[in-house]
């Protein structure tokens, strides 16, 4: 996966709402990732020892389609929706995949 691109993500749920926050993820991906071209796949963390903090990983196939999906207004629109749940803006750490693995192969 030399050329894949993603982030990822930190976020501080507000009291209570992380099962919002589970619920939007899964919609993102019956109802944005069909629409979002280059999008391959997600991961959602909840750290042991760190019950107010998830971390999230998203995979994109380029830098070219991440950033089209990042530009995409009902991406933004999408994005708000989450934000309403959260503490703070989520820390984003992007970047170039350099390789990785899942039960079918690699990523």
């Amino acid at each position: 996966m030399a050329d894949g691109y993603g982030t990822i993500y930190r976020m501080r749920p507000k009291p209570g709402a992380e099962p919002q926050l589970v619920a939007l993820l899964e919609e993102w991906e019956r109802e944005r990732k069909p629409h979002a071209r280059g999008a391959m796949g997600g991961y959602l963390f909840k750290p042991d020892g760190r019950p107010d903090e998830l971390i999230g990983v998203a995979v994109f196939r380029d830098r070219e389609s991440y950033r089209a999906n990042a530009s995409d207004p009902a991406q933004d629109a999408w994005y708000q929706r989450l934000r309403e749940h959260l503490e703070a803006d989520p820390e984003w750490d992007d970047g170039v995949i350099l390789g990785g693995f899942s039960e079918g192969g690699r990523l």
